[in-house]
C-alpha cells in the first residue's frame, strides 16, 4: 500500500495552500476531493472569456502584507475595488452605508446632516436591550435604512423574519459619513487577473489530486495510507453526525449568458426587497473588465440547508453552538486528523483569514522547516 506523508481531504484554499506548503518541504501528498474540479468555492471557470465565479462572488482583500504578498506570488491580482449597490423596487443606492446612500434616501449632503438624521431616526424608536435583529437594526441606522436596505434582504438570505433573529448578526454595521463606496476598509484588494482557478492549478502543481472521491466511502483505507489526515469538510460529518447535525445556509446559482455587452453596469447588485425571490445579481465581467459582445450573469438564491446540499454559511447561534463544542472537543483528541478549515472549524471566514490560519498550521507542523 502506497503511504503518504499526508492526505488532504478537500482542495479548497485551506488544503491547497497547506498541500503545497507540504510539498515544497519534500512531504508526499495527496488531494482527496468530492467535486469534479479543485478550488472549493473559489473554482472560476471562463464562459464567453470572461471568468465566472460559479459559486458566487469572491473578492480577495486584506490589511496584511504577508498574506497579500503570499497570494500574489500564485497570479497577477487587479486592482478591482468592491462597490456593490443596492436595489430596491428600482430605487437604486450605494453599498456600504454612505453619504451617497443618505442624500439619496434623505436630500442631506453633509455629514452633519446625515448625522442628525439618523439620529432622529435612532432616538424615536430606540430599544434599550434589543430582543432581535430588527430592533438592533433600528438602534444602530434607524427606520429607513432599515426598511429599505436591510429588512428584506435580510429575511432572504436567513429564511426567517428578522424579529425572529438575534442581534448579535448585526452587532456593528459599517456607517460612513464619506463619501465613498469602496465596501471594504483593507489597504490591498483584487481579483486575480484571469480567475481563481489559476492559483489552485499552481498550487497543485505536481500534487497527486483525486477528483470525484468521497473520503467516507474508504475512510479506513485512507486514513490508512498517510501518517497525517488535514480535514477541511463538515466537522459533523466526520463523525456521523453522532451529536446532532449542524445548521447552515446554502445557496442556489442560476447563471445566464447574455447577448449584450453590459446587463447592470455594476459587478454586485443586491436586490434588498422581500418581493425579489433572488438576493442579488452578479455580472462577472466587471470584476476584471473585460471587453466582449455577450455578458454572464448569476441570480443567487438563499435556501434552506438539508443534509445532501452544499453548506455555505453557519448558524452560528446558541444551540449549533453547544453540538460544535462537543465535536471540538471530540476533535482534539484525534491522534492523526487535523482540523481546518470554514466547515471544519464551523466558522465563516473571509479568504483572507484562511490563509493566516493555513500558514499558521503550517508554522505549527514544520517549525524547523
Amino acid at each position: 500500500m502506497k503511504k503518504y506523508d499526508y492526505i488532504i481531504v478537500g482542495s479548497g484554499l485551506y488544503g491547497a495552500i497547506f498541500a503545497y506548503e507540504a510539498k515544497k518541504r519534500g512531504k508526499n501528498v495527496l488531494v482527496l476531493e468530492k467535486r469534479s474540479h479543485i478550488g472549493g468555492n473559489l473554482y472560476t471557470k471562463e464562459v464567453e472569456g470572461i471568468n465566472v465565479h460559479v459559486y458566487g462572488a469572491h473578492i480577495f482583500h486584506t490589511s496584511n502584507k504577508k498574506v497579500w504578498d503570499y497570494v500574489n506570488q500564485f497570479t497577477e491580482f487587479n486592482n478591482y475595488i468592491n462597490s456593490p449597490i443596492a436595489n430596491y423596487k428600482g430605487e437604486i443606492y450605494n453599498l456600504p452605508f454612505n453619504m451617497n446612500t443618505f442624500s439619496k434616501l434623505w436630500g442631506v449632503i453633509t455629514p452633519e446632516e446625515a448625522y442628525k438624521k439618523i439620529e432622529e431616526q435612532r432616538s424615536g424608536m430606540f430599544t434599550k436591550e434589543p430582543k432581535n435583529l430588527e430592533e438592533q437594526a433600528i438602534n444602530l441606522v434607524g427606520i429607513d435604512i432599515y426598511e429599505k436596505l436591510i429588512k428584506g434582504y435580510t429575511e432572504k438570505q436567513w429564511g426567517r423574519k428578522c424579529t425572529e433573529l438575534p442581534p448579535f448578526i448585526i452587532k456593528r454595521l459599517p456607517v460612513r459619513f464619506t463619501y465613498n463606496n469602496n465596501y471594504f476598509n483593507d489597504r490591498y484588494q483584487g481579483i486575480p487577473i484571469g480567475g481563481y482557478t489559476q492559483i489552485f492549478d499552481k498550487l497543485l502543481d505536481g500534487i497527486e489530486v483525486k477528483l470525484n472521491v468521497d473520503y467516507f466511502s474508504q475512510k479506513e483505507y485512507y486514513d490508512e495510507m498517510a501518517d497525517k489526515i488535514l480535514y477541511t469538510g463538515p466537522l459533523d460529518q466526520f463523525y456521523n453526525y453522532s451529536e446532532g447535525v449542524l445548521e447552515y445556509r446554502s445557496l442556489r446559482f442560476e447563471h445566464e449568458i447574455k447577448d449584450m455587452s453590459n446587463f447592470q453596469g455594476n459587478a454586485v447588485v443586491n436586490y434588498t426587497d422581500a418581493e425579489t425571490p433572488y438576493t442579488r445579481i452578479l455580472e462577472h465581467k466587471h470584476f476584471e473588465m473585460v471587453d466582449t459582445n455577450k455578458t454572464v450573469v448569476t441570480k443567487e438564491y438563499s435556501i434552506d440547508w438539508t443534509l445532501g446540499i452544499e453548506p455555505y454559511y453557519p448558524i452560528n447561534d446558541e444551540v449549533n453552538q453547544i453540538i460544535y463544542d462537543k465535536y471540538k472537543q471530540l476533535s482534539d483528541k484525534e491522534p492523526k486528523h487535523i482540523f481546518g478549515g470554514r466547515l471544519a472549524e464551523y466558522k465563516y471566514y473571509d479568504m483572507h483569514i484562511i490563509v493566516e490560519r493555513v500558514l499558521e498550521l503550517v508554522s505549527k507542523e514544520f517549525p524547523n522547516e
